[in-house]
């Protein structure tokens, strides 16, 4: 069994605060354990699932943030960005069996974390994917589909695993975190841990396939930025137009130039 993990720092379990998600602050290398030790958690429950083969991809940043010596030895790690439109789902292809996304976190114009965001926290204001507020899991979860790879599993904030059950309920959560105001109430770092190993040994022993469902038909994008000089920007992309000051629109048939559209407007 083949395994694809991608991997971010929001949704870990006791993070408050943007410095804390730095790689340069000093308070970012407790998180940057924890981060990993949730990642090396989903590795060790997919091992015992019978997985023989998992690629994680570090999706939080530089993309440089998990001690790759505290994975399993059969794991091999994405570090730094491509520049592919996969993004966060970098090297993702068909020839895997299941994905999991581990310390993901509530989407831009939401109030479950206190680092909501949606793929740039200093340029996104609003995403929305057919009328739906856009999460980097539905982003995500849309490019897995893409190669018929069901999504088994998502670990991060109440909010978000929320959302993950609202959109297919046979998707496994772990709630290692709640956003609070601008606080969050957490598990401790152990507990979380054995959480999202449990959970994801449960979710890759049951049937695997029944939580990969149909992709939409159409794709009508909404960006709002926080910046209307981006939005000027961005509706000069190919098929994009300015709905107003700050917000660009963008339709196709095909997620694939969703996912390019977002590559070269926003990241």
């Amino acid at each position: 069994m083949k395994i694809y993990i991608s991997a971010d720092i929001e949704g870990v379990a006791g993070i408050a605060a943007w410095d804390e998600a730095i790689k340069k602050s000093p308070d970012y290398n407790e998180f940057r354990q924890q981060m990993t030790a949730e990642v090396a958690a989903a590795c060790e429950g997919a091992i015992e699932a019978g997985a023989t083969e998992i690629v994680v991809k570090d999706a939080h940043g530089t993309g440089r943030n998990i001690f790759s010596s505290q994975l399993p030895s059969i794991v091999k790690l994405i570090r730094g960005w491509s520049g592919h439109p996969n993004a966060m789902m970098q090297e993702i292809d068909s020839s895997f069996d299941a994905a999991l996304m581990v310390g993901y976190h509530s989407a831009a114009f939401s109030m479950g974390n206190p680092l909501a965001h949606t793929l740039s926290s200093s340029k996104v204001y609003r995403l929305m994917i057919n009328g739906q507020r856009a999460s980097e899991f539905l982003c995500n979860i849309y490019t897995a589909y893409s190669y018929k790879v069901p999504v088994v599993f998502v670990s991060g904030d109440k909010a978000l695993c929320k959302e993950v059950k609202e959109f297919c309920p046979l998707i496994q959560t772990a709630v290692v975190t709640e956003g609070i105001g601008n606080s969050t109430l957490s598990l401790q770092p152990s507990v979380a841990t054995d959480l999202i190993r449990n959970t994801v040994a449960k979710s890759l022993k049951e049937d695997i396939n029944k939580s990969l469902t149909a992709l939409p038909n159409e794709y009508q994008i909404e960006l709002s930025f926080k910046g209307h000089a981006d939005a000027y920007k961005a509706s000069f992309f190919p098929g994009a137009s300015r709905k107003d000051a700050t917000t660009v629109c963008f339709t196709t048939q095909k997620y694939s130039e969703v996912l390019t559209f977002l590559l070269f407007v926003i990241l």
